[in-house]
């Protein structure tokens, strides 16, 4: 918990500098909005707690089904449908999510699994929020911003087990000041022209981007299942965008040709 409190109060000073805060703050003109900060900081939480008791290849299972489950339902519950080639391309890229964490798999215990998919469907809601931001680094930032109460609450709660690690606070202020703030930055930029469903298949390509990341800069060695899921998930994910773009192509020819 400690680790994302700090990770809060890094990631809202680096999109949002201490002056500007104030400046909002006694202007009441801070962005984003609760729910949108609720969703962040369960998400974060959840997720934090959740890996106490399960394994890394189970916990990823678990997170980006429920994210795939919370955005694809709710594209559909918004009128969004997919073909068969769409959905043989959602389940390619499932496919290759399991064959690249499951060296890691075991039986998931409950608590950490409740946890685990309470944390993706947090993570779900966060990333529909997102499909009508107009500033998407002011928002994230206020969205963090909101956030840090929560935080805090939890943090004091917990302040009796918490144990701060030096190291521990270099992971969390490099996670919430760089990769963090730059990347849902960039996630709630491109959300705006993404469908749910392509949005929920595209996520599935962060645990081969992290296990990419470890070849890269750890001299992790290549391995024939890293290129297998690697195949599955990012050939699965074409299949899907791919399909999603051409449906959009011909539904703007068919408006273009009425008009």
């Amino acid at each position: 918990m400690s680790f994302t409190f700090i990770l809060f109060q890094k990631e809202r000073r680096s999109l949002l500098p201490e002056r500007d805060v104030r400046r909002r703050v006694l202007g009441w003109k801070i962005v984003g909005n609760w729910i949108s900060a609720l969703a962040l900081f369960t998400y974060a939480a959840a997720f934090s707690f959740a890996y106490v008791d399960l394994s890394a290849g189970t916990g990823a299972l678990l997170l980006f089904g429920a994210v795939q489950a919370t955005m694809i339902f709710w594209g559909l519950h918004k009128g969004e449908r997919l073909d068969a080639i769409q959905i043989a391309g959602l389940v390619v890229a499932v496919t290759g999510l399991v064959i690249l964490v499951f060296p890691g798999l075991s039986a998931p215990p409950l608590i950490g699994s409740i946890l685990m998919l309470g944390s993706g469907v947090a993570w779900g809601v966060y990333s529909l929020r997102g499909k009508g931001v107009q500033n998407p680094a002011s928002v994230t930032a206020g969205n963090f911003v909101r956030a840090v109460p929560f935080s805090v609450v939890v943090w004091i709660f917990f302040l009796p087990w918490a144990h701060v690690d030096p190291a521990g606070v270099g992971y969390a202020i490099i996670s919430g000041a760089i990769a963090s703030g730059l990347g849902y930055v960039i996630w709630y930029s491109a959300l705006p022209g993404l469908k749910a469903a392509s949005a929920a298949t595209v996520q599935l390509s962060v645990p081969v981007l992290a296990a990419t990341g470890g070849i890269l800069l750890l001299g992790e060695s290549i391995t024939l299942r890293y290129v297998l899921a690697s195949v599955a998930v990012l050939g699965g994910i074409a299949l899907v965008v791919v399909t999603l773009h051409s449906q959009d192509q011909t539904a703007s020819r068919v408006e273009e040709s009425r008009s």
